[in-house]
């Protein structure tokens, strides 16, 4: 049951911002509600990492964040740091291990982080309504009054915490940028980040590669990220491709560098050590078997290496360095970890989330145009922003 009395605060969105958000603001001693339209919370939160949730990132740093404004995650991020969620995990007796490259996974299951979090909210006595979907938001003399069936409440916060459109089976939507413009925000153009690549034309060729994946150096404009890069029966995947994606943009290249051990000249000192090998067997002992044949078919490579000019040797290094694919689009929302883009900074305060010109308005987590490498990072983002906003309500 609802309480009769007024909220402080109300928090639209069960995920992980608006969870955590709502913890510290409800320990605080405010009187906070948490709405959501799905069935049960931190529905993004199971499934992430594998199950096993990536919960933060310990190398943790407001440049391996997307933004409109590159400053802005940086308030936050420097007042609650990885360190702060690695006490809160390790108080409930969570267990977890560091992956690679800074990331931090539960031993068990995302499921404790879920059950966490909702600790921590019944410590702080926040109410939880679930299966509401929202009908009408009003904002009038100070307070919001939020409406879902034949139910309406009032407060005089309203913290934004819907995440943004990826996934959709898991009932995301993009009710935040439509609440974010009807309170006179600006919303910076949303797109599938984190996501894989899809190739068409000449290309399709490499789809037969599928299940392939291998060691990489993946460039998009001036980013690059040295991860595993996956073949798809629709084009390009894995840690390495994801992370581009977030930088890449129609009619851009890709370009992967798939040697990045590679010495110059290895090629032209495999021929004086091996003149009897093929670039394809010679790739093949570098490479997975379909790749190297892929590959070294695209490059003329069943000559021999004594048989192929220095000149030539030298172009096919070049090639494998840089091999530059023209993806066509991406997987979409249905494939995308997070969304790039979102409610615009510019209308917010990097302190406290708060709206600059709609007092007690507050957007926090993937609604905000903040997005974070793969890896844990906007999952720390998300504690991140709820924490400045819960300080600040």
């Amino acid at each position: 049951m609802l309480s009769p009395s007024p909220f402080d605060a109300i928090i639209l969105g069960a995920g992980a911002a608006g969870l955590f958000c709502a913890a510290i603001a409800g320990q605080r001693g405010k009187r906070v509600l948490v709405i959501d339209h799905a069935d049960a919370p931190g529905k993004k939160i199971l499934i992430s990492g594998g199950g096993r949730c990536n919960f933060t990132n310990i190398h943790t740093q407001a440049d391996r964040y997307l933004s409109a404004n590159p400053h802005f995650a940086k308030s936050a991020l420097g007042r609650y740091s990885p360190q702060d969620f690695i006490n809160l995990v390790d108080a409930h007796g969570i267990a977890w291990h560091e992956k690679t490259l800074g990331q931090l996974f539960c031993d068990g299951s995302a499921k404790q982080i879920v059950a966490m979090l909702l600790d921590e909210c019944d410590k702080g006595g926040v109410t939880i309504a679930l299966g509401h979907a929202i009908r009408a938001v009003e904002h009038a003399d100070g307070r919001y009054r939020v409406s879902w069936g034949d139910r309406s409440v009032e407060a005089p916060a309203l913290v934004i915490a819907t995440g943004g459109p990826s996934i959709p089976k898991m009932g995301a939507t993009g009710f935040a940028y439509d609440l974010a413009r009807q309170f006179g925000l600006k919303v910076v153009e949303p797109r599938p980040a984190l996501v894989p690549l899809t190739l068409g034309g000449d290309e399709t060729l490499f789809r037969s590669l599928s299940g392939v994946a291998t060691d990489v150096v993946a460039r998009a404009g001036k980013a690059l990220f040295r991860e595993a890069a996956l073949f798809t029966h629709k084009g390009l995947s894995g840690p390495a491709i994801l992370q581009v994606s977030s930088y890449w943009r129609h009619g851009d290249p890709v370009a992967i560098n798939f040697l990045p051990d590679a010495a110059p000249g290895w090629l032209t000192q495999a021929k004086r050590q091996q003149p009897r090998a093929t670039l394809r067997s010679t790739l093949g002992a570098m490479l997975p078997d379909r790749l190297a044949a892929t590959l070294s078919d695209r490059i003329g490579g069943d000559a021999r290496l004594a048989d192929t000019p220095d000149r030539v040797l030298g172009e096919a290094e070049r090639r494998l360095s840089s091999w530059t694919f023209h993806p066509n689009g991406t997987e979409g929302y249905a494939k995308a970890e997070v969304t790039a883009g979102g409610i615009s900074t510019d209308g917010l305060s990097s302190q406290t989330m708060e709206a600059r010109k709609v007092p007690g308005l507050y957007a926090i987590g993937e609604a905000v145009d903040v997005t974070g490498w793969l890896g844990g990072y906007n999952f720390q983002w998300a504690w991140a922003s709820g924490h400045a906003t819960a300080a600040a309500i």
